[in-house]
């Protein structure tokens, strides 16, 4: 037995295991969660039997995990559409994935569909309704069984948006001879940036097909985009005044939103009409969150009943889903989350800077490091060292109109100068796989 089929059965080994009895409560919990009963079946590999590609046509299989992924790759599809010789199927893998998924590509793509659990029947069964000429995944998602489908398929196989965060990279560490076969199975790796390149190369990824083409979600169209009156029409919206200070919390993790509500506190009590809207990553901690507004005294209001907008709130806690990108424009300043102990990783400050608005975050943005690096190079962003000098930095930024302005400015100036990978990627593949065609 080779390096290859030994590592691939050792997976299906530990993995076996962890289906049968991991299932029952992973089903449990989706239908808890709902949204996942539509094309269920997807999820065990039956999808839609598909017709082979036509004649001069290549099929490409496209992995975006969530919501987040879903929508950065929307200027990647765009993009390789352009050949006019290559159709897409893409799979997503949670619920909402899918519904952006559905609304946003329906029109686009040849198929959006449920991607498959990661195991050796369902993934077969995936692969022969589907019949891919190459397959993507982003980011860092890594499904053996898939990767084995395309190899033995001759089929090749791209990681695009590639990431290696500071814990990634210290658990592959530990298990180089997997990590090595993982990448191993990629024909070519477009690494979001210049560290994530350098980690994939030191884990065992190919030197010469590992490649820096920047991020993707830099190409994401801001949209919608509002208008100044749009703006202010937001603001009444929210149950906020035109002329108040308004305060974001952006992708907010546990313990985030405390600070910041302490943080309005303080300029509330120095006379600033500070407003604050908190956005948390994930909306299922809305009781969790109830619970901390319910113990101190400024109105608020919870966007999930779909209830009348009070006038004049002072918090508005927006617990939905996809609509951060609209929010975050009545902003005058935002925090971005998962950057505050005990917070780890970071969520992403693209967008915020992208939109003009001056970002503060955390020390422990270690999954965007050169997005952060860059972002306050330039002067659009900020990080502090922890919750005190947060609090401390939204004061004196909240007083000092004309940097923030700057700020944002800079922040647009360095998204525009930083777009362009898809386009770049895309290429690449396209050329990948001509040469694959000529081959045949």
């Amino acid at each position: 037995m080779g390096h290859t089929d030994g590592m691939i059965w050792l997976y299906r080994l530990l993995f076996l295991p962890g289906l049968v009895f991991a299932l029952p409560y992973y089903l449990l919990r989706m239908w808890r969660r709902g949204g996942y009963r539509k094309d269920f079946q997807h999820r065990f590999g039956r999808f839609q039997r598909l017709p082979a590609p036509t004649e001069n046509t290549q099929r490409v299989w496209l992995q975006a995990v969530s919501v987040g992924e879903v929508l950065a790759v929307g200027p990647l599809i765009d993009a390789l559409q352009k050949f006019g010789d290559l159709e897409i199927v893409l799979t997503t893998t949670t619920s909402t994935g899918y519904a952006e998924a559905r609304k946003r590509y329906a029109d686009k793509v040849l198929c959006v569909g449920i991607f498959p659990l990661d195991f050796v029947l369902f993934s077969k069964a995936a692969w022969r309704r589907i019949q891919p000429d190459a397959i993507i995944l982003t980011e860092s998602e890594l499904w053996p069984e898939h990767l084995r489908c395309a190899r033995k398929a001759g089929k090749p196989a791209f990681l695009v948006n590639a990431r290696m965060s500071d814990r990634s990279f210290g658990r592959y560490l530990k298990l180089r001879p997997l990590a090595a076969w993982l990448f191993g199975q990629l024909d070519h790796i477009y690494a979001a940036s210049s560290l994530d390149q350098e980690r994939l190369i030191a884990l065992g990824a190919r030197t010469e097909t590992t490649v820096c083409a920047g991020s993707i979600k830099l190409d994401v169209a801001i949209d919608p985009l509002l208008s100044a009156t749009e703006r202010t029409g937001l603001r009444l919206e929210l149950g906020f005044s035109e002329a108040s200070f308004v305060l974001l919390g952006s992708s907010t993790w546990p313990g985030e939103e405390a600070i910041l509500l302490e943080a309005q506190r303080q300029l509330i009590d120095q006379g600033v009409d500070c407003r604050l809207l908190l956005v948390p990553r994930h909306a299922e901690r809305s009781p969790e969150l109830r619970r901390l507004l319910e113990q101190q005294e400024l109105s608020w209001y919870q966007r999930s009943t779909g209830d009348v907008v009070p006038r004049d709130l002072k918090i508005h806690l927006a617990d939905t889903t996809g609509e951060l990108t609209r929010l975050t424009q009545a902003a005058d300043l935002a925090f971005v989350g998962k950057s505050v102990e005990p917070n780890k990783g970071g969520q992403t400050p693209i967008e915020a800077a992208g939109l003009g608005v001056p970002i503060l975050m955390g020390p422990n943005m270690t999954n965007f490091k050169l997005i952060v690096a860059g972002l306050v190079r330039c002067g659009a962003a900020d990080v502090v060292e922890d919750a005190e000098a947060l609090k401390a930095r939204i004061t004196s930024l909240q007083q000092d109109a004309e940097l923030r302005a700057s700020m944002g400015a800079l922040g647009r100036d360095w998204h525009r100068k930083n777009r362009g990978s898809s386009q770049r990627i895309a290429e690449g593949i396209r050329t990948d796989l001509m040469f694959e065609r000529d081959e045949d």
